[in-house]
């Protein structure tokens, strides 16, 4: 068995919900949201520091300084909170964690932290706009062009993180080992065909 599944998901697509079912039909642990909290103890920096940059950027502008090389700023430099340095706690969690014990990880450009390990398996789910805003509004509530507006926002962000941080497109198949469009798969298949990915690789 792989020892880390990450997930990338376009928001709507059901990449949580996959990640969860995922976690639970392999018995081992779950990341999401827990590696603010998890980089916050590890830095001592305030958790609402790392909340208002979890997965976005200050500006759209894309400078080529932004891609991940690793290490920590000294806790005495005026940068020790900026987003660069909260982004290597985060990314020093998720490495650990993949040290550590076999786990399922959401987002945080987990699969580019973890490129250079062999036992990663790197997913990304997708679906099209009309599941998107159907899953939205069934998650959220609202109205049709406000599920439609935080799509395209939440995408956008998302898009512009994983570029900032890793030099690659969001969206590039060649990032991942399976990518997975729920529009056509429901959350079980998409289970059940990782979980067969998984036996195939293991046997290997």
């Amino acid at each position: 068995m792989a020892q880390i599944i990450t997930i990338a998901r376009g928001m709507g697509s059901g990449g949580r919900t996959v990640g969860k079912m995922l976690s639970e039909a392999l018995g081992i642990k779950y990341y999401d949201k827990d590696l603010i909290k998890l980089a916050s103890e590890e830095s001592g920096i305030n958790e609402a520091f790392f909340g208002r940059v979890d997965e976005k950027i200050k500006t759209s502008f894309i400078k080529r300084e932004g891609v991940y090389k690793g290490g920590i700023i000294d806790p005495s430099s005026k940068e020790f909170t900026s987003d660069r340095n909260l982004f290597n706690f985060q990314a020093k969690i998720i490495r650990e964690l993949a040290e550590k014990e076999p786990a399922v990880i959401v987002g945080r450009c987990a699969d580019y932290i973890l490129r250079d390990k062999d036992d990663v398996i790197k997913l990304f789910i997708y679906c099209d706009e009309q599941t998107a805003v159907h899953n939205v509004i069934e998650a959220y509530g609202g109205e049709e062009k406000d599920a439609k507006k935080l799509i395209e926002k939440t995408d956008k962000t998302r898009s512009e993180y994983y570029k900032h941080y890793t030099g690659r497109e969001w969206t590039d198949a060649r990032n991942y080992n399976i990518c997975l469009d729920t529009s056509r798969l429901d959350y079980d298949t998409c289970v059940k065909i990782i979980l067969g990915y998984i036996d195939i690789i293991t046997k290997r």
